[in-house]
């Protein structure tokens, strides 16, 4: 072991060796992976080695698709067995509803690429797996690269693949301490110490503790599992074909052969932490007792699947632990604020994702930025706030029950909630409000009557109507919706102009003005969506995406230079929206100054009754509007005075659901939908709010896009006939028969009286008039190309 490597891998577990394996791969051989005890000797020994295609998350099952196609490849490159058993696979749907979702979700595998699926009839899945019953399934989908493999062998093949490449790995040693020092970090082991100029935390159960050791305090908690391994099943011993993979859903199993018999894990609803500061140092290769008591319930709707196991023993109880974040996502990244400490953690599914971790990690560690989008595993995607002891508890705990429990795209998930609330949630409860959470803020859906609930649904809501009603306020009268769910970000300094002007690639507003702002990657591809306000005074707003803070930060502080100060206002700042035509008689009642000068896209301080507020003509909806920006102190008295002031105009409260609807009718895209990652200006029409004369960041790979042969897709708005459900993302898109694309986002344009969605197309598909179908709910409905802003396409509304 030498002194200094340039990256140090903590932790020996397939997450690890992958980690290991790719660095080396894409050319950093100077890496040095550590394990404290053996390879492989954490959860990864005891996994159950399942790999499969489904995930309702497309990002995360493209992640899964390549660790699968990965896997031969090791294999053969180490020389090391890997006891890869491609069986096929099968996900079973109990109830209409989950037939339905599997329906669509085997449309939205055709639109990112895994063709391998196919959907079968109960009758055709038993012909797979002769020995399940069909009782109570109502169809099912089968996956051609589905099984299982050796789980300790795997591991092996990574590290021996990685050593063949020239990295190094070490057992026995255990890290004792970090210390980040100018150049990087000190690593202290029980054999020495290590420099480096990087540090991997892929220690799994261990992850809290080595993320302690450098002032990080990861969300992430180990919970248990559990699966038996039968004794010889007489049906599956005469068989000549291996049973295929199979879950159960409504059952909370999972199945897969072992040798002649069949291992059935479970995902019991009665979940159990354990060790939630981390495992103990000398735990390693040891299990639980099985826990009976706790499993009954799941344990006999896997013998009732499975008739055949009935009559025969078990074998083996297997009851050990895995770490879990809280939406069960793997923790992936540059840790904000801890410069060259990497996460990799919380993998609980290591041997089906532990690939893909491993060469997004590699890619954004060596190239600045990875190939794919990072963001549902990015360790941004939660600030502060996840730090929380029991925000881990209950949110890993409710995933961990809701493994296999189908949740619904309009459906609220209660755990670690309400946290954060704008000081006037209580009287917007009151008033009906219904909250959905963006990060840790409560943030308005839409206002409901007393009593009211919404039906979790795939289809059309019974909150429909009143969303409908909200659009129409905000279309046709005033409408007040709380903001304080935005980002803002202040950038002061005698350098700000200048590094504002490097790293947002639009033309900066002037004194008093707006301006929409793309943020380009090095590679030209999108990082913001951002807006930039100009206040006057010297003083620069950034906003966006409240969900967005810690990863916009993170970017901001990676491109930082002296003479510029940055601060988050996320805890300063709230507000409200004033939309709709009668907007400026409402808040004329209230300035004390001439706030009918103030055009669209201008901003600038006011007083707004008793409350000073900065002031922003805009509005996402399309509409005329007011962002009105104050301090969490006056949140309550700004609300007060706004519903008073507007009572003769008919002001009526509004949530986020109404902004959706009010903004697919503009066409005007999102982050995380139109805009993401993976895209460029040319892909999503922000290379119009490009300023080519200047120099920023990701010129050269912009220019080269528009000056080549451009984008292949580009985005459209359709026009869909549907019927009682939308298009929400990822539907595949078909021009006779042939996939043109896909959906980016998707609903109902309530004033316009359409179901709309927007979407990338080829190139040859997007005029206006094009005639197209796309898949909503799994059933192909017909749609077409439009123009650009089905609502006011001359922008007058907005512009007054």
């Amino acid at each position: 072991m030498k002194s200094q490597y340039r990256v140090v891998v903590i932790g020996g577990g397939v997450v690890g060796a992958s980690v290991l394996y790719h660095l080396a791969k894409f050319g950093w051989s100077d890496v040095a992976m550590l394990e404290r005890r053996r390879l492989a000797s954490g959860s990864s020994w005891h996994a159950a080695g399942g790999i499969h295609a489904l995930n309702a998350d497309p990002n995360m099952a493209s992640l899964q698709a390549y660790t699968i196609d990965l896997l031969s490849e090791i294999e053969k490159e180490s020389g090391q067995n890997i006891g890869l058993h491609m069986t096929g696979g099968l996900t079973l749907a109990g109830t209409p509803e989950r037939w339905e979702w599997l329906q669509a979700n085997y449309r939205i595998f055709q639109s990112i690429g895994i063709d391998d699926c196919e959907l079968l009839t109960p009758e055709e899945a038993q012909r797979r797996c002769p020995i399940m019953s069909t009782d109570g399934v109502l169809g099912a989908m089968w996956a051609d690269r589905e099984g299982y493999i050796d789980t300790t062998g795997t591991v092996q093949a990574y590290a021996t693949a990685a050593k063949k490449r020239g990295a190094e790995y070490y057992e026995e040693t255990k890290v004792e301490s970090l210390t980040q020092t100018a150049d990087g970090w000190e690593v202290v082991t029980d054999k020495g110490t290590i420099t480096c100029e990087h540090v991997v935390n892929a220690a799994g159960l261990w992850a809290k503790q080595v993320g302690r050791m450098a002032g990080v305090e990861l969300p992430v908690s180990p919970l248990k599992h559990h699966y038996l391994i039968t004794d010889a099943v007489p049906e599956v011993a005469a068989a000549d074909f291996e049973m295929p993979m199979t879950v159960d859903l409504e059952g909370f199993t999972y199945m897969r052969q072992d040798q002649k018999g069949v291992l059935v894990g479970i995902y019991e609803v009665d979940h159990e932490h354990w060790a939630m500061d981390g495992a103990p140092w000398n735990y390693g290769e040891e299990l639980f007792q099985e826990q009976l008591d706790r499993i009954e319930n799941e344990l006999m709707l896997g013998f009732e699947r499975y008739p055949s196991i009935q009559n025969v023993g078990i074998k083996t109880w297997v009851n050990g632990a895995f770490t879990f974040s809280p939406d069960g996502n793997p923790l992936v990244g540059p840790v904000p604020g801890k410069r060259g400490y990497w996460s990799a953690c919380a993998v609980m599914a290591g041997f089906l994702q532990g690939g893909g971790v491993g060469k997004t990690l590699a890619e954004w560690m060596i190239h600045g930025e990875p190939e794919a989008d990072a963001w549902p595993m990015d360790v941004a995607r939660y600030g502060d706030f996840a730090q929380n002891k029991r925000y881990i508890r209950e949110t890993t705990g409710q995933f961990y029950s809701r493994r296999f429990v189908m949740t619904y795209p309009n459906e609220q998930l209660p755990a670690g909630r309400p946290l954060k609330m704008a000081p006037a949630h209580d009287a917007m409860t009151e008033a009906g409000c219904k909250w959905g959470v963006s990060w840790d803020l409560e943030v308005p859906l839409y206002f409901a009557p007393k009593g009211f609930e919404e039906t979790p649904t795939l289809k059309r809501s019974n909150a429909h109507d009143i969303v409908a009603e909200e659009c129409k306020v905000i279309r046709e009268g005033v409408g007040l919706l709380d903001i304080s769910g935005f980002s803002r970000f202040e950038v002061t300094g005698p350098n700000a102009e200048a590094w504002l002007n490097k790293v947002m690639a639009s033309k900066l507003p002037a004194r008093g003005r707006a301006k929409l702002a793309p943020m380009l990657g090095e590679d030209g591809r999108l990082k913001g969506d951002l807006t930039v306000l100009n206040w006057g005074d010297g003083t620069w707003w950034i906003m966006g995406s409240y969900y967005l803070r810690a990863w916009h930060m993170r970017w901001f502080d990676n491109h930082m230079i002296d003479g510029v100060n940055i601060r988050d206002l996320g805890e300063e700042y709230c507000g409200f929206g004033l939309v709709g035509p009668k907007s400026q008689d409402v808040i004329e009642k209230l300035a004390e100054q001439d706030i009918s000068g103030l055009k669209f896209m201008g901003c600038d301080d006011f007083d707004i009754g008793l409350v000073r507020a900065r002031v922003a003509r805009m509005s996402v909806t399309g509409e005329k509007g007011y962002e009105i920006n104050c301090r969490y102190g006056d949140h309550i008295k700004l609300r007060r005075m706004l519903l008073e002031a507007g009572a003769d105009e008919g002001i009526r409260e509004c949530g986020f659901n109404a902004m959706l609807s009010t903004r697919l009718e503009k066409s005007f895209g999102i982050w995380s939908a139109e805009f993401t990652q993976l895209y460029t200006p040319g892909m999503t029409g922000m290379d119009r709010w490009i300023d080519w004369n200047k120099d920023f960041v990701g010129k050269d790979a912009a220019v080269a896009e528009r000056d080549g042969n451009g984008p292949a897709q580009v985005q459209v708005t359709l026009e869909v006939d549907a019927l009682d459900a939308d298009a929400s993302g990822y539907e595949p898109i078909w021009a006779n028969g042939e996939r043109m694309g896909f959906v980016t986002s998707g609903g109902y344009g309530h004033y316009t009286g359409k179901s709309l969605a927007m979407a990338l197309v080829n190139r040859d598909k997007a005029e206006p008039g094009t005639e197209l179908s796309v898949h909503v709910v799994g059933v192909e409905r017909p749609a077409r190309v439009i123009a650009p802003s089905p609502y006011d396409p001359l922008g007058k509304a907005m512009r007054g």
